[in-house]
């Protein structure tokens, strides 16, 4: 595939799997626009807070209007939380759900009538290894990551007519900054060392070890390519074998 001068836009690119993606991209010579809160001091960065719909809806109209069409949308964007439904405040609640499902609804939604008047797109939903299994103290974080595969699954067959493709990645346990608060909340939680933490994340992956962004990030841009050109409504596990267990 000839990634040059293509145009992508990635949700939440500024840190994790997000910014591991972009620069790979980058690496290729696409153009690649963040949508994030954390400015990264990019020419491509714009600031957008998935959580409020027009934030979404204007930035990918300036895309748009710089560029004259949206060729892949990576909806990557998310929150973790480790907690079991009681312990699930309501604002904890109100805001993974504005996050990971809103966010991500809204994103698609309104990249869609860019893709269909060009007659062609490529998107990629950021699911989760809880997309298809569960965990303990993961409820409502599970429940997101969900609903993103049955998301992914009815667009893909809604769009396929307009040459739209939409599928979604399950990556597992990564390296990224939202794990590293979620061990920091569970060592506090729990008296468990940081380390002891780590260290037993990595042992209950058959791989024996947690992943890495760039690991994501080679799928990422598999799955967003026309190398992926018959692949759509897809869900693709990336971790380290966790959910074939």
């Amino acid at each position: 595939m000839d990634w040059k001068n293509k145009v992508a836009v990635i949700t939440g690119a500024s840190t994790g799997i997000g910014k591991a993606t972009r620069g790979l991209l980058q690496s290729r010579e696409t153009i690649v626009y963040n949508l994030d809160i954390q400015d990264t001091g990019d020419t491509h960065f714009i600031k957008c807070d998935v959580r409020i719909k027009d934030n979404i809806k204007n930035a990918l109209a300036q895309v748009h209007q710089r560029e004259g069409r949206i060729d892949m949308l990576f909806a990557n964007a998310g929150i973790h939380l480790f907690a079991t439904i009681e312990e699930t405040t309501d604002e904890e609640f109100e805001n993974l759900l504005s996050i990971n499902i809103r966010g991500t609804f809204y994103t698609v939604k309104y990249v869609l009538p860019y893709m269909k008047a060009q007659g062609k797109g490529s998107i990629l939903l950021m699911g989760s290894d809880q997309s298809s299994v569960g965990k303990a103290s993961s409820s409502v974080y599970g429940m997101t990551k969900g609903a993103i595969v049955q998301l992914t699954k009815s667009t893909a067959i809604d769009y396929a007519k307009f040459g739209i493709r939409v599928n979604c990645i399950g990556p597992g346990t990564i390296d990224t900054p939202l794990l590293h608060k979620a061990v920091d909340h569970f060592s506090k939680l729990t008296g468990t060392g940081k380390a002891e933490v780590y260290k037993s994340l990595d042992g209950v992956q058959p791989w024996g070890r947690i992943g890495l962004p760039e690991e994501i990030a080679v799928t990422a841009a598999f799955l967003l390519s026309d190398e992926s050109s018959f692949t759509t409504g897809a869900l693709f596990p990336v971790d380290g074998g966790y959910i074939a267990q």
